[in-house]
């Protein structure tokens, strides 16, 4: 992991930190009160876990400094719930989302539950890809490649759990999902489909496919970007 500077014209300069991590560090994201960073080491089935200092930008190492996940679950991609009190993480290897509760105040995870990602009866490779949530914390997303499927979860705000829904066919292997800031919409990269798809979301979280759009080759990323 490194951290860079960012300057004011939005170049981004030489590390200022090189953190060594376990084996395939793979995600990495900051705390919604940017007081800690986390990261998923998939390798070694477990998130690192940081204090972040927003003035210096410099990490180190939380207590404890990791949080412990199945042996080859390989967690890889995770998000926060909106409020904060939540931490939803997808396994690659065991397709699993497992739900945490989050205490901002210690750092600490708390594992509520695990739900499976894949769809019914699915007995091939499993490989996992992405998560998101939508921006009341009702629904959750998650993508499985080898099926090409974004599993549907709707959310307990209160608890945190989920409860999975269906399994929507969607672009040949999905690497990675984004639902739009004002929840009505989400997007699908397929890597293998070099394109993406755009579906509307309704009101109990189902999704309505609206587009397909040729991206190029091997898409693997979806950024939205809000502008002025």
């Amino acid at each position: 992991m490194t951290v860079n500077p960012i300057a004011e014209d939005g170049t981004v300069g030489a590390p200022s930190q090189v953190i060594p991590t376990g084996q395939n560090a793979h995600a990495i994201h900051a705390d919604p009160e940017n007081r800690r960073v986390f990261a998923t080491n998939l390798g070694s089935d477990q998130v690192v876990a940081f204090k972040f200092d927003r003035q210096t930008g410099q990490l180190t190492a939380d207590q404890p400094a990791s949080i412990a996940f199945p042996a080859k679950s390989g967690p890889r991609h995770f998000t926060f719930a909106p409020d904060g009190k939540f931490v939803y993480v997808v396994g690659e290897l065991d397709g699993q989302v497992a739900s945490f509760s989050y205490d901002a105040g210690t750092g600490a995870w708390k594992n509520i539950d695990r739900q499976s990602a894949l769809p019914d009866g699915f007995k091939d490779k499993i490989w996992a890809a992405d998560l998101d949530i939508t921006p009341d914390g009702r629904f959750l997303y998650a993508t499985e490649r080898t099926s090409s499927t974004i599993k549907i979860f709707s959310v307990d705000t209160k608890t945190g759990k989920l409860t999975a829904g269906k399994s929507v066919p969607t672009e040949t292997q999905p690497r990675d999902i984004k639902v739009d800031p004002s929840g009505s919409y989400l997007a699908a990269a397929g890597e293998t489909s070099n394109s993406i798809t755009l579906y509307s979301i309704g009101k109990d979280g189902d999704l309505t496919k609206l587009k397909s759009y040729p991206v190029g080759r091997k898409p693997n990323w979806i950024e939205i970007v809000s502008l002025p």
